[in-house]
């Protein structure tokens, strides 16, 4: 069954995409389709014809378009906004009848020919409010679902019933030149990932034996070298094979300071070079990389709707008709119960025209575009700072922790560690010697296989001392989960593990062990080292604290936030670092499963809690937590895939930003519900005794869209 994706243009609000999506969902061979306005996109399972599609969709007041691969640039200021008017047919109709109605207007001050003065309005109205009818009568009989366009068309009509032409047309030409300008500021919320997309260049120069050519890049193949001049973007990933340059990351990582670069370092598409020319060996296609990623990632995150989104969307489905129902009983009850005017009157209105300003005031759109706009903009703001957070349920759930649990190594350490020390136990002179070199190689053997940094560490200094052919590789390499190794070196059964593995299995002396613990009191790893017979010796790795993670939890503590150490390190080299990064507590000796069950016990004892890691070593812990925050996603696709907020620098800096964005967008979310309900609540309790308007409601209606609109749009401008 094939899957098609589709552009819906003239959505102004989530209930926009619900009426499209029912819609569409009726027609035959349609298998399952979904609507998503964050992005404005529809996708497809099935087959329809395009025409088929398209009248579905006109019918309903929208438009569809194929995607283009490559999104153009839009014209921004009040030129880009008229085009976006011109390019309506609803927007087209209402200015037109916008000129019908300043011309009756003026003429009604020379003529005194009423019923011309009549026709022309009649046919402003008819003229603005054509789409918008036929939208809601279309919605009405296809979806069986009340819309705002609905809500309008008969406030328009009862006002020209009511005798009130001037304030019918008028009403349906604010109206229709409010939703264009709803839908062209959402719109400008959704076109803010278009930063993300124009900063790859389109093109290339392609290095060929005989020459260099310029190339779009979606004909460049992995293993393609290509040339970046200074001060040019990098239009892929790849793998620097010669030149020096410093090149800024920001728009992918969101490091504020270029980093060097020489052959072997890996780009990113979407960066900018520096001052020196670069040959990049092409690492991914255009389609796959790092910031095609992004993009990606934050279009499906738009989709995941934050559970206050989900509620505002289910409460306006209810809402619409009952304010249909509402404004009924508005225009009968007083008359019939109290004997209030049916009619206006010459002193005030009646209740037939209260209760079409009730329709008017009660559309739901302020309300159910409150949220949406928040999330987009945050969600785009966090992609530009190299954060991604993976939909608006994610994005809430940050907003509210209190509790960070971290891994040390990789996360509050470099993760890569050196060999500092390595003692024989039979060591006479306290300095390296023979007997040391031999523990060194002897050790090295049975890591050859593993992976681990540690294990990486003390292969490097093997090799670097010369000692890495002493021993053949070990064979038959059993891992110890969390204590260590053991495996076969010369036919003999050797141990590599922890201190406390140690202490439990391979008796050593008391003065061998002293030594060992005062190397873990200066904040090193201690690997111990057994050939089956005894004890041989010890190994201290160092690994060095990052630099921004002492500041990283220190602003995390300004904004009330608690930082946890998890570690399977033991408990006096975990204190040891924890002095040095400033975290409130620290819980050592955990093996992978431990770091889970800490994570559960914490979520017990202190509500929501987010475990920071490097996205491979700490799956269960990631997925155990709330939130799960993984670091390195530039270089690492595990890490992107793993976690629910991705931080793409190899570094912590850029966690508290991506809380304090979290926390802006649940503010401003509440206050957009809160402005758009409260401002409904007064023009309602003003309709009630009969002291506004259709057009005054219109206009307040159009003004709180906008407001909401703009203030969804603030985490946009949002830097700290």
């Amino acid at each position: 069954m094939m899957t098609n994706t589709y552009t819906i243009t003239g959505m102004d609000c989530a209930d926009c995409a619900r009426t499209v999506e029912k819609g569409v969902s009726q027609l035959t061979g349609v298998q399952t389709v979904e609507v998503n306005f964050a992005t404005g996109k529809m996708r497809l399972v099935g087959e329809v014809p395009l025409a088929t599609l398209e009248a579905r969709v006109t019918s309903l007041g929208y438009g569809i378009a194929v995607p283009a691969s490559r999104p153009q640039p839009r014209i921004g200021g009040l030129r880009g906004f008229w085009n976006y008017l011109l390019a309506r047919s609803e927007t087209r109709l209402a200015l037109l009848g916008s000129i019908g109605i300043g011309l009756a207007w003026v003429l009604s001050f020379i003529l005194h020919n009423s019923s011309f003065i009549l026709a022309l309005l009649l046919l402003s109205l008819a003229l603005s409010g054509y789409p918008i009818a036929r939208s809601g009568l279309t919605t009405l009989f296809i979806n069986r679902d009340f819309n705002i366009n609905l809500l309008m068309t008969i406030a328009a009509v009862g006002a020209v019933i009511i005798g009130e032409p001037l304030e019918g047309a008028t009403l349906i030409v604010m109206f229709a030149l409010a939703e264009a300008l709803e839908g062209y500021t959402t719109d400008r919320a959704r076109d803010s990932l278009r930063g993300l997309v124009e900063l790859a260049p389109p093109r290339a120069v392609r290095v060929r034996e005989d020459r260099n050519e310029d190339v779009a890049v979606e004909e460049l193949a992995v293993n393609d070298l290509i040339l970046i001049r200074p001060g040019e973007r990098i239009p892929m990933d790849g793998v620097v094979v010669t030149g020096n340059s410093d090149v800024n990351q920001a728009p992918i990582t969101g490091e504020s300071v270029p980093v060097d670069k020489a052959p072997g370092a890996e780009v990113f598409a979407g960066t900018l070079n520096g001052a020196g020319a670069l040959a990049v060996r092409v690492t991914r296609l255009a389609a796959d990389n790092t910031l095609s990623r992004i993009i990606q990632l934050v279009e499906e995150a738009q989709s995941n709707r934050a559970p206050s989104q989900r509620f505002i969307d289910q409460f306006a489905h209810y809402y619409t008709p009952a304010t249909v129902v509402a404004a009924i009983a508005f225009a009968t009850l007083p008359p019939l119960l109290f004997n209030q005017p049916f009619w206006d009157t010459p002193t005030e209105h009646g209740w037939l025209y209260r209760a079409l300003a009730l329709l008017v005031i009660a559309c739901p759109c302020a309300l159910v575009i409150s949220a949406p706009v928040t999330i987009i903009s945050a969600l785009t703001a966090a992609a530009r700072r190299g954060v991604l957070i993976k939909g608006g349920a994610h994005l809430e759930t940050l907003a509210q922790i209190r509790v960070f649990a971290f891994d040390k190594t990789g996360t509050l350490t470099q993760g890569e560690p050196r060999v500092t020390v390595f003692r024989a136990i039979d060591c006479a002179t306290g300095e390296a010697c023979a007997k040391c070199d031999d523990v060194l190689a002897l050790a090295s053997a049975l890591e050859q296989q593993s992976a681990h940094p540690l294990a990486r560490a003390v292969v490097r200094e093997a090799e670097a001392r010369g000692v890495s052919q002493m021993y053949p590789p070990a064979t038959n390499v059993t891992t110890l989960v969390g204590r260590g190794l053991a495996g076969e070196v010369s036919g003999k059964r050797a141990t590599l593990g922890s201190h406390r593995l140690f202490d439990n299995e391979h008796p050593h002396e008391a003065e061998f062990c002293r030594q060992v613990e005062v190397a873990e009191a200066h904040g090193y790893s201690t690997m111990l080292l057994c050939d089956g017979d005894r004890v041989r010796g010890y190994l201290a790795l160092a690994d060095t604290v990052r630099a921004e993670s002492r500041a990283a939890l220190d602003d995390l503590r300004t904004l009330h936030a608690s930082a946890i150490m998890l570690t399977g390190d033991n408990a006096t080299v975990a204190q040891a670092i924890a002095a040095q990064v400033g975290v409130d507590e620290v819980r050592a000796d955990l093996l992978p499963a431990d770091k889970s069950e800490a994570v559960h016990r914490l979520r017990a004892e202190f509500g929501r809690v987010a475990m920071v890691g490097d996205g491979i070593n700490d799956t269960p812990a990631l997925a155990a937590a709330d939130i799960g925050i993984a670091l390195g996603g530039a270089a690492s696709a595990q890490a992107i895939e793993t976690a629910d907020v991705v931080l793409m620098a190899d570094g912590l800096a850029q966690l508290p930003f991506a809380v304090r964005l979290a926390r802006l967008a649940r503010m401003l979310i509440q206050q957009n519900v809160i402005i758009s309900l409260g401002t409904k609540l007064v023009f309602i309790v003003l309709t009630f005794f009969g002291v506004t308007s259709l057009w005054l409601a219109i206009l307040a209606d159009m003004g709180v869209s906008l407001l909401v609109t703009f203030n969804g749009m603030r985490p946009l401008r949002f830097s700290k």
